[in-house]
């Protein structure tokens, strides 16, 4: 509860709230949240506030709209739309109308949308010649520690509620700057053990969704990976590479594999599971390893208790090809 609370008051709430539906998220007149698998749409008042502000509003262009396009400018509808007023004449851009303000009060894109600490801009807001910008952009988010903000357990296995969860069991989240980060699940590193190996492709390589994008290596046994979204690599965590545990140790935080970049990052998660579904998937998935156990060690206890990591390890005659072609579907 206590982070469900904190949680809310970093969206920013003003006074009038109504329950919702998962089409009204999109809403730019209200600020969409989900609590226990409900929707609520919160209208903000004048004084309310948003962690997650867009550029326009900071600029003091709009009166209010939250960012809802994971800070990715280059792909927003609404920055097209605005833009294309601009160019038309119709409005001002939110560069000329900060740099209204006095040196000292020109402060950084990245700063007004809350993303860094304060900084004052040095190059009268022409990004692309800042190297602080490109370097915050493709180096600093790219390599920044993803941290879920909630985690529940499903038997022993643990499922963060905002991770987008592909049923091959590999998990996407989405970054600030409209990126995509991607890794194995819980599940699947406890089910499979430690690895010898990870053969994972280099950067620039394209990912296809639901098609094979990396493999997992142990002794002899072999298991293909399928990608939970396309898009192309643009970073690659070397640390999991040459150390295949740190995987199993933070699968959710260092244990990342790719970072990847897409076109449409909506889409792209569009037929992922997230919050209750998949923990519904989640508690489905540990009730069938319990059967397959089961066929092969005999009942297990009555109470259920928690299945002990290194499923493969410690119960090789399940067969790894019987694991990966159910969970891992190749």
């Amino acid at each position: 509860m206590e982070q469900r609370e904190t949680k809310k008051s970093r969206l920013g709430f003003g006074s009038t709230y109504r329950q919702g539906a998962r089409k009204d998220l999109q809403s730019d007149g209200e600020i969409g949240v989900v609590f226990g698998g409900q929707v609520w749409m919160v209208k903000p008042e004048h004084y309310a506030r948003t962690n997650n502000p867009c550029i326009w509003m900071q600029a003091g262009l709009t009166k209010f709209k939250a960012c809802n396009n994971y800070f990715d400018c280059a792909t927003c509808k609404y920055d097209e739309a605005m833009n294309r007023k601009v160019a038309e004449g119709r409005q001002i851009g939110w560069r000329d109308s900060l740099r209204m303000r006095s040196a000292m009060d020109r402060v950084c894109r990245h700063s007004l949308t809350n993303r860094i600490e304060r900084r004052t801009c040095a190059y009268n807001y022409e990004c692309g010649h800042c190297d602080f910008d490109q370097f915050f952009e493709e180096v600093w988010t790219a390599r920044t520690r993803a941290t879920p903000f909630e985690v529940q357990s499903v038997k022993g296995f643990n499922v963060p509620v905002d991770y987008h969860f592909h049923n091959g069991h590999t998990w996407a989240r989405i970054e600030s700057g409209g990126y995509i980060r991607i890794g194995l699940d819980d599940f699947a590193l406890k089910v499979l053990g430690e690895a010898d190996a990870l053969d994972m492709p280099l950067m620039g390589k394209e990912l296809n969704p639901n098609r094979p994008g990396w493999g997992l290596r142990r002794k002899e046994n072999l298991a293909d990976v399928l990608s939970p979204v396309g898009g192309v690599i643009t970073e690659v965590n070397h640390n999991v590479r040459e150390n295949p545990k740190r995987a199993n140790q933070d699968p959710y935080g260092d244990g990342w594999l790719f970072l990847v970049r897409t076109g449409d990052i909506k889409k792209s998660v569009a037929n992922l599971m997230i919050e209750d579904k998949s923990i519904d998937w989640m508690d489905s998935e540990v009730t069938h390893l319990e059967h397959m156990i089961e066929q092969v060690a005999g009942p297990l206890a009555a109470d259920g208790g928690l299945l002990q990591p290194d499923i493969y390890g410690n119960l090789p005659s399940i067969g790894w090809r019987n694991l990966t072609r159910n969970f891992l579907k190749t």
